[in-house]
């Protein structure tokens, strides 16, 4: 990252370190060799650090500052007018000055694991701005998936930021459609994730994302699981690697299944009610597919002949009525890590089991009692011979009632005894 400059790490790990090795720069008046700061702190930072940053560091074009204990951004950072890159990740800072809209030369803004709610108005000014990631994602208290991070807010004008390519995570429930039909104007964005999404807003979201051209990773939530989105491209973006959509949806999107590069595929509280393997089967680069939280609310899954040939990763998580998985013997050949979580239905093993050759590992988590002793040798398991060509099984048990407090156990199998 900016290679060509030299590059100045300010290690505030101890105090000792800030007397010595800060103030003999912060003090001095003149820094020109100094391009790129990153701050490494395990207390919290000093006011005279953050407020002189602007003053002795004028020419400064990185600055980093993920997991130190800064708290605030000082109204003066606007004074950095070279300032490319901006990482304020894994920080408690909370508001951001409206200065920042003087730094016309951002590229990177980064507030990943930041409590930043809302952006400025004066962030339309930065036309120059590719990356922008805003979120919280939450990794304890009871949280579904569907609420488990929070975005941003924008007022309008994000529409502006035309350079934009990654953008995530934006609430789309603050804007409404207006938000919506300025999304149209950034062409360039490859990363996409929208949170709070309302029905009212589906058609409005979809238009936006068919002139998305360069589009590679999308993510869609809806606002609540009462929401039911209808998203019907006219055209999709055909360089499409990544969906993520946690929604319920009207139809499965007949648009997915066209989708040639498509390389992830996450679906959650979709309600499908019919098997949607059969029209995935034929991706042909399809590594990963979770199905989580209802997304499919039928009771049995057919994995057919000749489906999924690059399938590597394949979890299948509260789906709450399914009871039987079935795996015809030229399926699913290249799968290499199974999961299977909290699916109270599945109280017996999938016989077809023994058909993947290439199953690596195979893990279970929260399941019925009975699939998981008729794994277990220790209790004489009747279904332990299915799984016994696999390298790794682990079941995962919850030990207190606490989240998320779990212990793998593993299970032996002749290959890993």
């Amino acid at each position: 990252m900016y290679e060509d400059h030299e590059q100045v790490t300010v290690d505030i790990t101890r105090r000792f370190s800030i007397v010595t090795f800060s103030n003999n720069v912060l003090r001095s008046n003149s820094n020109p060799g100094i391009r790129a700061i990153f701050v490494f702190d395990k207390e919290e930072l000093p006011e005279y650090f953050i407020d002189s940053l602007s003053m002795n560091f004028k020419l400064i074009k990185v600055l980093n500052f993920e997991h130190s204990l800064l708290k605030r951004v000082p109204e003066n950072l606007g004074n950095l007018f070279h300032l490319k890159y901006l990482n304020l990740s894994h920080t408690e800072v909370t508001v951001l000055p409206r200065t920042i809209g003087n730094l016309l030369n951002l590229e990177t803004l980064d507030l990943r694991q930041t409590k930043v709610r809302e952006l400025p108005m004066e962030i339309k000014k930065l036309t120059k701005l590719r990356l922008l990631t805003v979120y919280y994602k939450y990794d304890e208290g009871n949280y579904s998936t569907l609420n488990d991070t929070t975005g941003v807010q924008m007022q309008e004008g994000i529409g502006c930021l035309k350079s934009l390519q990654n953008l995530y995570f934006l609430e789309a429930d603050h804007g409404g459609i207006d938000c919506m039909q300025e999304l149209k104007k950034l062409k360039q964005v490859k990363k996409l994730g929208i949170r709070c999404v309302q029905s009212a807003q589906g058609n409005a979201l979809c238009a936006a994302i068919g002139e998305m051209n360069f589009l590679e990773s999308l993510n869609i939530t809806a606002k609540a699981e009462e929401e039911i989105l209808d998203l019907d491209f006219v055209s999709a973006p055909r360089y499409l690697r990544v969906i993520n959509i946690k929604a319920r949806l009207t139809r499965f999107p007949d648009w997915i299944p066209e989708l040639e590069y498509l390389v992830k595929l996450m679906l959650g509280f979709s309600n499908f009610e019919h098997d949607p393997l059969d029209s995935l089967r034929k991706l042909p680069h399809l590594s990963r597919l979770n199905l989580w939280d209802d997304a499919f609310s039928g009771d049995s899954l057919h994995f057919k002949v000749g489906g999924f040939p690059k399938l590597k990763e394949l979890d299948l998580t509260r789906l709450n009525k399914l009871s039987s998985i079935s795996i015809d013997r030229e399926a699913l050949l290249a799968l290499e890590h199974f999961r299977c979580h909290d699916n109270p239905q599945l109280k017996v093993l999938p016989k077809d089991l023994q058909n993947l050759e290439n199953l690596k590992y195979l893990e279970f988590a929260d399941m019925p009692a009975e699939l998981v002793d008729s794994i277990d040798p220790n209790k004489d398991g009747p279904c332990h011979r299915i799984i016994n060509h696999i390298p790794r099984v682990q079941v995962r048990e919850k030990v207190e009632s606490s989240f998320p407090k779990y212990e793998l156990r593993p299970i032996p199998t002749q290959l890993n005894i």
